[in-house]
């Protein structure tokens, strides 16, 4: 019988042929099941990337501040200074010139003094404007600058209005801290406020010439006396929100002085005039009504120096 010729080569040949099949059929599997795979990571992935992100509150109207003792037209200086016509040409141009408060920022805040004195009387003037600004992306500049306004209000003991009306007659929602359309802190006020400081602890420092241990006012118009309209009150029309605070108090033996302050207000920019006349060696108290008007007129002018 005759015999097939060995041939050492084609059987090796064909077990490496099979080995790599069998590497690439399982290569193959590998990779099919790595695609397989890969849309539910993708998914995993991608649900993620579409989770809402946490909404941020808006930034408040204000960025800068105007420069405080430019801010004063001089015929309202004249007027709240009534002194300082008597003096010599450089005490006056000095007196109407103001003292800048030191600040770190003016952006954040800025302030200005004025003086003028008689043997009779003296004056006193102060401007501070503070923007605040929130730190919280959660709570917006205007809410907080409601929050160091509302502190302001119940330090000078002038209570904040519960449940003010509205435009439409319904109460503003207690979470937002927002004022209504008539100019009251909406409802739910004090809450923004968080635990509100008692009467006579002031949250922030004095605006600029305010004496220190200056009296507090008074208690909460109507307590027990007859209302004049000239007690401290919270005011109309001006601002957001504002408020007015009138303090009387005597200084020595027949000294009065009299101290009126009106703080007011707009979006995250607070402001506060505070005005003030000592009377020597009389008997009758500064007027409350003059004095009163013409802090609030210095405190429209400044309103509406902002709005421009």
């Amino acid at each position: 019988m005759q015999r097939k010729r060995y041939a050492p080569g084609r059987t090796g040949s064909t077990a490496r042929t099979a080995v790599a099949l069998a590497l690439g059929l399982g290569l193959g599997a590998g990779l099919t099941a790595c695609s397989a795979g890969t849309p539910a990571d993708k998914v995993a992935v991608d649900a993620k990337a579409g989770q809402a992100a946490a909404p941020v509150a808006p930034p408040g109207r204000y960025r800068t501040l105007f420069e405080a003792c430019g801010a004063v037209p001089p015929a309202t200086l004249k007027d709240l200074l009534p002194g300082a016509a008597a003096l010599p040409d450089a005490e006056r141009d000095k007196a109407y010139r103001g003292v800048a408060a030191v600040t770190y920022d003016t952006d954040r805040r800025v302030g200005c003094a004025w003086k003028a004195d008689t043997p009779e009387t003296s004056h006193r003037l102060s401007l501070d404007i503070e923007r605040v600004v929130s730190y919280d992306a959660a709570v917006s500049d205007d809410d907080r600058a409601q929050e160091v306004y509302v502190r302001k209000q119940l330090a000078a003991g002038i209570p904040v209005p519960a449940t003010p009306p509205t435009a439409t007659g319904t109460p503003t929602a207690p979470a937002t801290g927002t004022p209504s359309a008539t100019g009251k802190p909406a409802t739910g006020a004090v809450a923004l406020a968080g635990k509100a400081p008692s009467a006579g602890t002031p949250a922030t420092s004095a605006p600029a010439g305010t004496p220190t241990g200056a009296p507090t006012s008074s208690s909460a118009p109507g307590a027990g006396s007859t209302s004049t309209g000239l007690e401290p009150r919270v005011l109309e029309g001006l601002g957001d929100v504002a408020y007015l605070d009138d303090v009387l108090s005597t200084v020595g033996a027949n000294s009065h002085q009299r101290a009126v302050s009106v703080v007011f207000r707009t979006s995250n920019v607070i402001v506060t005039v505070w005005y003030r006349e000592q009377t020597t060696g009389s008997i009758e108290a500064p007027d409350s009504a003059e004095l009163q008007e013409k802090a609030r007129n210095l405190a429209r002018q400044l309103a509406e120096r902002l709005e421009e």
